[in-house]
């Protein structure tokens, strides 16, 4: 199975003897973990905002990062400027992402966010053009799009749900932004995030969503009159608008 090209992605391969040291201390997923696959993790600001999420892989005597094309240039040169004098080199890889559904091909990684996301696979072998419906699989299960619902230096990690999707591990020491998140994970709860809702009607993403007149959060999104939704979960128990559309929210947590 070759799966299909995500022509939307862009592989690093990073390399040295201070790589997997040089890694564990600025991202949110542990490193190490690399010997058991593939590992989901964020870079962070030292406020706790988000900059880019991305996939790491090791291939070699290297480690790939696979990353959103418009976010990569810029997390690039954020991850050179914590280089100082570690021995460490990024450069372009000529290795493409495929990803699909269903039976994995010999190569290839379950992706760790969520099974219903399927594999992921890093080659130069050819893919198809892209035909599956990512959209409607990322709003059943409440998983976040780099640049849609993860806006770099506004979201927070938790509130686009990266526990649950393995992208951030508590215990593995320290890394950039780790304070304000570990905050935010030892408060009773979280007041803000990403939910499911269902939408009746349409909305352009991005639209304001509001309950009784008051700012009430954003509707991303939209798959089969469902849609991800940041909201303010104390005002989020009644119906809500956004634009033309009518939101209703369950109150259950992302699964």
């Amino acid at each position: 199975m070759k799966g299909e090209r995500a022509e939307d992605r862009k592989v690093f391969e990073i390399t040295g003897k201070d790589r997997e040291h040089f890694l564990q201390g600025l991202v949110t997923g542990d490193v190490k973990k690399l010997a058991q696959g593939i590992v989901y993790a964020a870079m962070l600001t030292p406020q706790g905002k988000y900059i880019a999420d991305f996939f790491l892989v090791r291939h070699g005597e290297a480690i790939l990062l696979d990353v959103k094309d418009t976010l990569a240039d810029a997390l690039v040169r954020r991850l050179s400027m914590y280089k100082l004098r570690a021995e460490v080199q990024i450069a372009p890889s000529s290795l493409l992402v495929s990803r699909g559904l269903g039976e994995p091909p010999e190569g290839a990684f379950a992706d760790p966010r969520h099974p219903a996301l399927g594999w992921r696979r890093y080659s130069e072998a050819p893919a198809d053009a892209p035909s599956i419906d990512w959209d409607a699989i990322r709003v059943a299960h409440c998983i976040p799009e780099t640049g849609i619902e993860l806006v770099p230096d506004d979201s927070y990690i938790l509130e686009a749900g990266f526990e649950r999707l393995h992208g951030v591990d508590f215990r593995k020491g320290c890394y950039v932004g780790q304070e304000v998140t570990a905050r935010m994970k030892h408060k009773t709860e979280l007041r803000k995030g990403l939910a499911t809702v269902e939408v009746e009607g349409k909305a352009p993403a991005g639209t304001e969503i509001t309950a009784d007149g008051k700012p009430a959060g954003t509707l991303f999104t939209q798959s089969g009159g469902r849609g991800i939704a940041y909201l303010r979960f104390d005002r989020a128990a009644g119906p809500m608008q956004a634009g033309d559309a009518r939101i209703t929210w369950n109150g259950a947590a992302a699964s």
